[in-house]
């Protein structure tokens, strides 16, 4: 049991290094995913050690939320424009922002 803890304990700090650092949407989707199968092995494994029967449903309901949320995610991600699958750094964003600050100042000096 000790083991098995320990095992999924590392499996969740790796997987939340993964959504931490990406680098693409898709591969965070995943590491979230990776997370909650972690986290219903937690759960199996309580419920084990304490003879809990009554937590089988929760580990059900977890895994139906799980994958019903990877598939959604998964979905979404794939129709995204390979660009903007990724989450803009601070610079990238100011830089990005600034550039649409830029284009509607130069569409209103055009109109008049």
């Amino acid at each position: 049991m000790v083991v098995c803890a320990a095992l999924l304990t590392a499996a969740a700090v790796v997987t939340l290094y993964r959504v931490e650092k990406g680098p693409s949407m898709l591969d965070r989707v995943v590491a979230l995913d990776v997370l909650v199968s972690t986290l219903i092995g937690c759960l199996a494994l309580v419920s084990l050690w304490f003879g809990r029967e009554d937590l089988v449903l929760v580990l059900m309901v977890l895994a139906l939320v799980g994958f019903v949320g990877a598939v959604t995610l998964a979905r979404f991600a794939a129709s995204e424009p390979e660009e903007e699958r990724r989450i803009l750094t601070e610079a990238e964003a100011a830089a990005a922002e600034a550039a649409e600050l830029e284009d509607e100042e130069s569409m209103g000096e055009d109109s008049r």
